[in-house]
C-alpha cells in the first residue's frame, strides 16, 4: 500500500519538491514522468545556487514561495539524516503536501504515527522500496530491512595511514599489521593499529571490529570513523589498518568487495601487500595482480611485500620476491617488520 516499486506509482503526485541536493535528489528528478518544481538542502553552501534548473532553498516555507503549485515532497536524504527527514515529512504533511520518502532516510513502516498524521490530513504517503523482495526472490533469502545504517563522514587524517593488504585470505595481513605496530613502538613512535577482524585481539592493536559484519556501503564509513576516533583519542604518529581478503583472489569472490571497502575507507598514503606462496587452501592470483588492483582502486602506492613462507618451497626466500618485484620484502614471522617500516618511512619522506 505504501511501497513505491515503479515510477507509475507516483506520477499522479506531480509536481514535486525534492529534499536533498545529492545523487538521490538528482536521480529522482530525472525519472521519466516526474516533474520537479523545487529543491531544498540544509547545506548552506548549496543554498541559493542552481541545481537541476532550480534555486536551492533552505526551508520548505521558502521553497513553497517559489513553487506554490507543488503537490508533493520527496525526501532523498542519506543514512544518518533520519531526524531531518522526519522534520520535513511532518512539515510537508502539515502543509497539505503528499510525501514520498526514501528507505535510506526514513522508513514508513517504522513510523506508524506519520501514517496516521498523513491520513488525518488526507494526503498520501509512500516509500521508495529497497526491493528486498527481489533479493529474496533471486537469492532465496534477504534481510528484513536495509542493512546500511552508518552515517557517511568526511575526514582527512593528520597522521599517515598505511593499509596492509594481501593476495588472499590467511596470508598474514593481521600478523604484518601487528608487527608494523611493534616496530613503530621500538622506534619511539606512537602508532595506532586498527584490526578489521574479530580475531585482532593481540597487542599492540588498539581495537578490532569485524568489517564483514557490516553492509558493503557501511564498511568505508566504519574504517574512516575508526581513523578519526584513534586520532582524537591517541594522537598517533602513524596509523596501520589491517585489510581483509584480497581484491584479486580466485575461487572465492565474495569477500573481495569487503577488501575494496576497507581500502577505500582507509584511503592510505602507502600500502604493504602480504603473500603466502603455495597457499594450501586459497587461490591467489599473485603479487603483481594485487598491486595493480590496489593502485587502480585508490591513488596510493604499494611500497613493500610481507612474505608468509609457511607453505613455501625450501628454496624460496624474501630476496627472491625482492628481486622479482623490486620492492623491499620481509618475512615478518621470523624477522619482524623493521625493513617494511623503513620502506614506509622512506616513501613518506619523499
Amino acid at each position: 500500500m505504501y511501497s513505491v516499486k515503479s515510477v507509475k506509482d507516483i506520477q499522479d503526485l506531480n509536481p514535486f519538491i525534492v529534499v536533498g541536493c545529492g545523487g538521490g535528489g538528482e536521480k529522482f528528478s530525472n525519472l521519466d514522468g516526474i516533474e520537479t518544481v523545487g529543491f531544498i538542502d540544509d547545506d548552506v553552501k548549496k543554498q541559493g545556487k542552481q541545481y537541476c534548473g532550480h534555486t536551492v532553498c533552505g526551508s520548505l516555507e521558502e521553497c513553497l514561495k517559489y513553487a506554490p503549485g507543488a503537490k508533493s515532497l520527496v525526501i532523498m536524504l542519506p543514512i544518518g539524516a533520519e531526524g531531518a527527514a522526519l522534520k520535513y515529512a511532518v512539515q510537508a504533511i502539515d502543509a497539505g503536501l503528499n510525501v514520498v520518502t526514501s528507505f535510506r532516510s526514513l522508513s514508513i513502516k517504522e513510523n506508524l504515527s506519520l501514517i496516521r498524521f498523513a491520513n488525518s490530513k488526507n494526503v498520501t504517503i509512500k516509500e521508495i522500496s529497497p526491493r528486498l523482495d527481489v533479493v529474496e526472490k533471486i537469492a532465496g533469502t534477504a534481510p528484513k530491512k536495509s542493512c546500511e545504517v552508518l552515517p557517511k563522514i568526511s575526514y582527512k587524517p593528520n597522521a599517515p595511514v598505511i593499509f596492509v593488504g594481501g593476495t588472499s585470505q590467511e596470508c598474514g595481513k593481521r600478523t604484518t599489521t601487528k608487527m608494523l605496530g611493534i616496530a613503530s613502538v621500538e622506534r619511539g613512535m606512537t602508532p595506532a593499529i586498527i584490526s578489521t577482524d574479530e580475531m585482532g585481539l593481540e597487542e599492540p592493536t588498539d581495537f578490532n571490529f569485524r568489517a564483514g559484519s557490516l553492509s558493503a556501503m557501511d564498511v568505508p564509513s566504519a574504517v574512516l570513523s575508526a581513523i578519526k576516533y584513534v586520532e582524537e583519542t591517541k594522537k598517533p604518529d602513524i596509523i596501520f589498518i589491517e585489510g581483509q581478503s584480497s581484491l584479486t583472489e580466485n575461487g572465492n569472490p565474495h569477500p573481495r568487495g569487503l577488501s575494496a571497502g576497507i581500502l577505500i575507507g582507509a584511503a592510505p598514503d602507502a600500502v604493504i601487500v602480504g603473500h603466502r606462496p603455495n597457499h594450501p587452501y586459497r587461490e591467489p592470483r599473485g603479487i603483481k595482480e594485487e598491486i595493480q588492483a590496489i593502485e587502480a582502486v585508490e591513488p596510493t602506492k604499494v611500497v613493500g611485500i610481507s612474505i608468509n613462507l609457511k607453505n613455501a618451497d625450501l628454496d624460496l626466500c624474501p630476496e627472491y620476491f625482492e628481486d622479482t618485484f623490486n620492492l623491499p620484502t620481509e618475512d615478518v614471522y621470523n624477522n619482524g617488520a623493521s625493513k617494511l617500516l623503513d620502506a614506509i618511512l622512506e616513501y613518506l619522506g619523499e
